[in-house]
């Protein structure tokens, strides 16, 4: 069972390959904010509605200073698929060994459809500047999620 995160832990680092191979790490990202979201698996429904949410708010959220990147365990020929059918623009990153799910405390016991199953928890985390975790948020929502996030954040 991997442990939570929360406001004022160093995000842990992380290094893996993007829809087209290419590796991506956290640490590209130092200087700027970014938004990491977890998510269980791409072109389902939710993940779909989640992932164009953040499509949708990329621009405001980018001009805000804040990248986005989002992390499931799909390979990354399904990603591409992915990220073409829906015009998505931000990176979206391969964890098929689950270990950095599991150092950002986004894989393990969860209930769904009233039954407890292990698998990925639909996180997103805000990292600061330095690579510090400045919110967490685990068993989100993929409807009105961004809205939500904007919300609080003020973005």
């Amino acid at each position: 069972m991997s442990t939570r995160l929360s406001a004022g832990d160093t995000a842990p680092d992380f290094t893996l390959d993007d829809a087209d191979g290419n590796t991506v790490s956290l640490s590209d990202h130092r200087g700027r904010k970014v938004i990491v979201y977890f998510y269980p698996a791409a072109s389902t429904p939710g993940c779909t509605k989640e992932a164009c949410d953040f499509r949708d708010n990329l621009a405001d959220l980018v001009g805000a200073g804040i990248d986005v990147i989002g992390i499931s365990p799909d390979k990354p020929a399904k990603l591409a698929k992915f990220r073409d059918a829906e015009g998505l623009t931000f990176p979206l990153l391969s964890d098929p060994s689950k270990e950095t799910l599991q150092a950002w405390g986004a894989f393990g016991e969860k209930t769904m459809y009233g039954k407890t199953v292990t698998g990925v928890i639909r996180s997103t985390f805000l990292v600061g500047e330095d690579g510090t975790i400045e919110d967490a948020q685990y068993n989100v929502r993929a409807t009105g999620h961004v809205a939500k996030l904007r919300k609080d954040w003020k973005v």
